[in-house]
């Protein structure tokens, strides 16, 4: 019997370190969903749009979109979320350029068939090339805007270079907190390689951020959301019924109007 229980209980660790083990392997195989090349040109997404080329601090050209408008009131950058690449986010960049607003909208290193595997550091390196392009191309006040994990990645970029104001949506308040939520058999805290502390961030960042989530947010709690608008001392702006993939949270009303309004 004692022999018995002995092989049960080393069955039950192997099983339990295989788990962690694959679960620590293939953490960003879960966190970073790109879609690869090709992707149409800013020209065939928008009159005047142009295909830009990023180098990065550490040697990587990455592509993306630029859409100047004339004499903008401001600029966005625009970092997308952990899936798919810039082609999905056409619908807003049409919708800021009909607001006058010129767009970068970025591919991170792993997306649209740029080079490079994704991780936290990495896209840090990537927002960083994108906001110094646009900072010396535009040459107006910078907005940053960021979805989901862009949200995290503009938060970062925010911390050392403040912009004129900080558009969020749909963040969570760090990226171990979503993953518990999804994996609560796993200590996540642990385990991720790549931690995002978006509230932590955002309440260093001076300039004033406005907060744009879906109440019935299915991948990232409202509740995280609405804790990173009260950590930032900003402004939370609920849209009712939507989940975080509605098409009304790409380029709906009210994603639009926060950002117009960021730009003044």
């Amino acid at each position: 019997m004692r022999g018995r229980l002995l092989i049960g209980a080393a069955v039950v660790v192997i099983i339990v370190a295989v788990v962690f083990g694959s679960a620590f392997a293939f953490q960003r195989r879960l966190i970073y969903l790109p879609s690869g090349g090709p992707v149409p040109s800013a020209a065939e997404v928008l009159p005047g749009g142009r295909d830009v080329a990023l180098r990065t601090a550490d040697g990587l050209t990455l592509t993306c979109w630029y859409f100047p408008v004339a004499a903008p009131r401001a600029a966005v950058l625009v970092a997308p979320g952990n899936a798919g690449n810039r082609s999905l986010r056409a619908p807003l960049a049409r919708a800021l350029h009909a607001a006058g607003v010129a767009t970068l909208l970025l591919d991170y290193r792993g997306y649209g068939g740029n080079p490079g595997s994704p991780t936290e550091a990495g896209l840090a390196l990537d927002v960083r090339a994108a906001r110094d392009f646009l900072a010396a191309q535009a040459r107006v006040p910078l907005v940053y805007f960021g979805e989901s994990l862009g949200a995290a990645v503009v938060a970062g970029l925010a911390v050392d270079f403040p912009p004129a104001a900080l558009v969020l949506r749909s963040p969570f308040t760090d990226l171990a907190a979503v993953a518990r939520r999804h994996y609560p058999f796993l200590p996540v805290r642990l385990l991720l390689l790549d931690t995002f502390p978006v509230a932590d961030q955002v309440a260093r960042v001076p300039a004033p951020v406005t907060v744009v989530y879906g109440g019935a947010d299915s991948i990232v709690p409202p509740e995280q959301s609405r804790a990173v608008a009260a950590a930032a001392g900003g402004r939370a702006v609920e849209v009712p019924g939507a989940d975080h993939n509605d098409p009304v949270l790409l380029d709906g009303p009210a994603v639009i109007a926060a950002i117009t309004a960021a730009a003044g």
